[in-house]
């Protein structure tokens, strides 16, 4: 059976996302959320997958589990995995995470007492063409609460890289300044925040799943040593050790 031509998937996918979106949960969960040092929160998670330059198939899907508040590994697992369905720009959660999911469920199943209270998302969430981001979908597919958070600015729903943003990212003086980013509607759909005092360039975080926008940049902060919170630099840094020691030929 051959696959459906792309503006089928397009109108399946989007039909797929509208049918998830109505199970996300944009607000705390968790009793560890709403205490100001994130009492009770001991495991945080990240995951991020890595690609061989110049092949957009093969890659490594990674999870790692951080202690919290230390930040010190506890544990990770890396994968090599075949992606399947195409690259369609505002569906990428498609490709992505089946895999990083299996990850998740591998854990569970494992060592269960390690699975993370939450998960960081090397993209975005509710800052999305359709308010369902890669975070979100992970998130209600695990039921874990997860945040997005994008390293570079996605222009869409009325937010762009104008000399009005560039002129609030300089505003930011220090780490844990943020300024929201509101959709046309004025929905506020994520935070550019200034993760560190080192620097200058912010990331954007957004809700995942069964999470507020406050705590997720408070958490988010909280996380972060340097630019990109821990979880997420780990599986990065992992992921492509992974690569580099497996496929010592091809330059990741």
């Amino acid at each position: 059976m051959s696959a459906p031509p792309p503006e089928d998937l397009v109108q399946q996918w989007e039909s797929e996302q509208a049918r998830l979106r109505q199970q996300v949960v944009e607000e705390d969960t968790e009793d560890w959320q709403t205490s100001p040092d994130f009492s009770g929160l001991e495991r945080v998670g990240g995951v991020d997958l890595s690609f061989i330059k110049g092949d957009d198939i093969n890659a490594c899907a990674q999870l790692v589990v951080l202690s919290y508040p230390d930040l010190e590994v506890l544990y990770e697992d890396s994968q090599m995995v075949t992606l399947t369905a195409p690259y369609i720009p505002g569906f990428l959660a498609f490709r992505e995470t089946p895999f990083l999911l299996e990850a998740l469920q591998r854990l569970e199943r494992n060592q269960p007492n390690l699975l993370p209270q939450v998960v960081f998302v090397d993209g975005n969430g509710l800052f999305h063409y359709r308010e369902f981001g890669l975070a979100c979908h992970l998130g209600v597919l695990s039921g874990l609460p997860c945040v997005g958070v994008a390293k570079n600015l996605l222009q869409v729903q009325g937010v762009y890289k104008s000399e009005e943003h560039q002129s609030q990212i300089a505003a930011l003086q220090k780490g844990g300044d943020s300024f929201p980013l509101a959709a046309a509607s004025g929905k506020v759909l994520g935070k550019a925040l200034r993760s560190s005092d080192k620097s200058s360039k912010p990331v954007y975080v957004s809700v995942g799943h069964k999470i507020s926008m406050d705590t997720a940049v408070r958490l988010t902060h909280s996380c972060c040593r340097y630019r990109v919170p821990e979880p997420i630099r780990q599986a990065d840094c992992r992921s492509r050790e992974y690569l580099r020691t497996h496929f010592p030929a091809a330059d990741t």
